[in-house]
């Protein structure tokens, strides 16, 4: 059975697990945190840019009989950031930036859904730092399938930019070329969930 279409991700609850007729796993899903990915991308020094991730979140997705109905609803653990330099993470986690110890929790809970599987813009409610702003995920369903212990798998990915000084990330040095940290930040969401909750 084919399935393409993708949305993005991370938590996802409530109705009982069956096929709907266009073909989506109706149910609830837990976001698999072992084999999904929360990145971003940032400018650095203008001529590049830095990667990274948050290594521990928890989320899950709701999947209707139309995309209309999808629902997505995920906490990121801040401390968790991980972009592959120890000294870089550090700063990120101080007041400079993130501030883990006041700000422990990124959320985002979604609002609306349009489109089909194929591709849909997933509308939610950001918050960093307590600051929330709207922010629209252009999302594709990527498909379904059972793994080796008959568990279903869903899949999605997600992608959208937002301005880090808007959700108070201001700091910033200069360097000959301009800014060393860019304001525009690319969020990459590629989430494989599982394990329907039912509402029995």
């Amino acid at each position: 059975m084919k399935y393409n279409l993708l949305v993005l991700t991370l938590a996802f609850v409530s109705s009982a697990f069956g096929e709907t007729a266009n073909g989506l796993p109706a149910g609830q899903f837990q976001l698999d945190s072992m084999h999904s990915k929360v990145g971003f991308e940032v400018p650095h020094l203008v001529i590049s840019t830095v990667e990274g991730r948050f290594d521990k979140y928890e989320g899950s997705i709701t999947l209707g009989d139309s995309i209309s109905k999808t629902k997505v609803s995920v906490t990121i653990d801040t401390a968790s950031i991980d972009t592959g330099t120890a000294k870089r993470d550090e700063h990120l986690k101080s007041a400079d930036f993130f501030d883990v110890k006041k700000y422990p929790k990124i959320k985002f809970e979604s609002l609306s859904a349009e489109g089909t599987p194929e591709g849909f813009k997933l509308t939610g409610n950001l918050t960093i730092k307590d600051v929330t702003k709207k922010v629209v995920l252009e999302s594709k369903y990527l498909g379904s399938v059972k793994d080796g212990f008959g568990n279903l798998k869903i899949a999605f990915e997600g992608k959208t930019k937002i301005s880090r000084k808007e959700f108070g990330l201001k700091w910033n040095g200069l360097v000959e070329a301009g800014p060393a940290v860019g304001d525009e930040v690319t969020i990459i969401l590629k989430v494989q969930a599982g394990h329907p909750i039912s509402t029995k």
